[in-house]
């Protein structure tokens, strides 16, 4: 146990210092300054079975103080709740930018219906407003009335070609705010936004929330068809950007939120579950893999502490209580940009636990054949 807890205690002091700073979140927009002319924007929203929260959505679109010309398209993906006619309404009711509803159609082989969502308006909107940039957005996420002004001074100021901000997701209920900072944590752990936003790294992510995409370069990178299976199409998306030259960022977001709730703790298993198998590129081995790091780091800690304890071993509880202690500590900023109370940061062992169950079932859906099902669709193993 001496050995196994020593390498948890490494494990953590290689997180702390030597994976990107991972755990600070200062990563924020960075410096922006007015352009001298504003680009032509078009934002495309693909949506299937939204009606729930377009209202506390689409209005912030719709709303957005941008100084040039831009224009909403949302793309109605085979819904039956009536999205695409209350998308209609709500733009009659609130007005603001210009509002364009269209249905693509059932996808084609081989498309996700998200992306095949995101090629039919992106189509649309260069027949008619031939943007330079495209705001590609989430139908639950909300935008403060100048987000869409910031998003592209701070490209056009750093010269980027992809800025992309992770939305900050609900977290009210109790099963949301013992899951949600922790998802948003794993992922910056997964990849560090520092290295993501350097620009001779390979790591490569996007937040699909908000992507704010300079459309030459998304054509350089055959965006949205060289994607077209994705399931995790964000990251993918990022890829694709750096590989064909692009420079992109990645941060956390200051007044970009998601509205969906997550109340019940089955929704936010699904929500987790239904990717994280397409994360380890369909692999046992990196399942394996993936098992024994999330064991080794999250919960050798608690059970080391605790063994040592009980065992009157001082060794071995010392070595699980630091390293479960420098776990609490690059958890504590999450927290605090959660609002969440910082006696919360002991609970990330279980948290783990939670996740590590997760990226099981993800395999075990795969295997029967229903791996990353969403609202209605199950999409293969590219």
């Amino acid at each position: 146990m001496e050995w196994i807890g020593a390498g948890s205690l490494l494990a953590w002091v290689w997180l702390l210092l030597g994976q990107g700073f991972f755990w600070r979140t200062d990563v924020r927009l960075p410096d922006r300054r007015d352009p001298e002319r504003w680009p032509t924007v078009a934002v495309v929203v693909p949506a299937r079975d939204e009606a729930a929260v377009l209202p506390d959505s689409l209005p912030s679109l719709l709303g957005q103080k941008y100084p040039g010309r831009a224009e909403v398209f949302l793309v109605d993906d085979g819904s039956t709740d009536g999205t695409g006619a209350l998308a209609r309404q709500l733009a009659a009711a609130r007005g603001g930018l210009p509002l364009t509803v269209s249905a693509p159609g059932e996808p084609e082989p081989g498309w996700t219906g998200k992306l095949w969502a995101v090629r039919h308006g992106i189509a649309l909107a260069q027949e008619r407003i031939a943007p330079e940039y495209l705001l590609l957005t989430d139908a639950d996420i909300a935008h403060d009335p100048g987000s869409l002004r910031e998003l592209v001074a701070a490209a056009r100021s750093a010269g980027l070609d992809l800025v992309s901000q992770m939305a900050r997701l609900r977290a009210v209920t109790f099963w949301e705010r013992l899951i949600v900072p922790a998802f948003v944590y794993f992922f910056g752990q997964l990849y560090p936004f520092r290295w993501v936003n350097r620009p001779g790294a390979r790591t490569a992510a996007a937040a699909g929330g908000c992507v704010l995409l300079r459309r030459e370069a998304a054509e350089q990178a055959g965006i949205p068809d060289a994607i077209r299976h994705a399931v995790i199409d964000d990251v993918t998306l990022a890829r694709a950007v750096k590989r064909s030259g692009g420079t992109i960022w990645l941060g956390l977001a200051d007044r970009v939120d998601s509205v969906r709730p997550y109340p019940r703790p089955a929704e936010l298993w699904r929500m987790v579950s239904r990717s994280a198998y397409a994360q380890l590129r369909h692999q046992p081995l990196l399942l394996l893999g993936t098992v024994l790091g999330l064991a080794l780091v999250y919960l050798v800690p608690p059970v080391a502490l605790a063994a040592g304890l009980a065992d009157g071993d001082t060794v071995v509880a010392t070595l699980g209580g630091a390293a479960w202690a420098v776990m609490c500590g690059t958890y504590l900023p999450m927290l605090r940009y959660y609002g969440q109370p910082p006696w919360a940061a002991p609970l990330l062992p279980f948290t783990a636990l939670l996740y590590l169950l997760m990226t099981v079932d993800s395999a075990v859906q795969h295997y029967r054949g229903r791996g990353a099902a969403w609202k209605g669709r199950t999409y293969p193993a590219p």
